[in-house]
């Protein structure tokens, strides 16, 4: 929990590999309570996933995501929401105060600098 975010790191791997699986390209931020230090054990950790460009992340795609999360191991309610359709307003409050869980990986062009 160097970061910050209340989250086992057996459960944050586990999620890596969901991500990894279904969302492989997104960069994933964590925010509310687990971010804010108002957590509990039990308490729900809530995810913004922000696909390239700002794109929208294909409702199937999303959905297999979340189907994904359900039938998972994680004890916790995880939300995840696609950035692109979240209120600007309420995008404001997350950059404010949120924790990168899972940064962009980088894709082969922009390893070798031909991005």
């Amino acid at each position: 929990m160097a970061d910050g975010l209340l989250l086992q790191e057996r459960h944050r791997a586990a999620l890596e590999r969901l991500f990894a699986e279904h969302l492989p390209e997104v960069e994933v931020w964590a925010y509310g309570s687990r971010v804010t230090g108002r957590a509990h054990e039990g308490s729900d950790l809530d995810l913004a996933l922000r696909a390239p460009g700002g794109a929208e992340i294909e409702p199937v795609r999303l959905g297999a995501f979340r189907r994904a999360l359900e039938a998972s191991t994680i004890p916790i309610l995880v939300q995840p929401h696609d950035w692109a359709r979240l209120p600007e307003r309420f995008r404001r409050e997350i950059e404010r105060r949120h924790t990168v869980l899972r940064r962009r990986p980088e894709t082969r062009e922009s390893a070798d600098g031909r991005s």
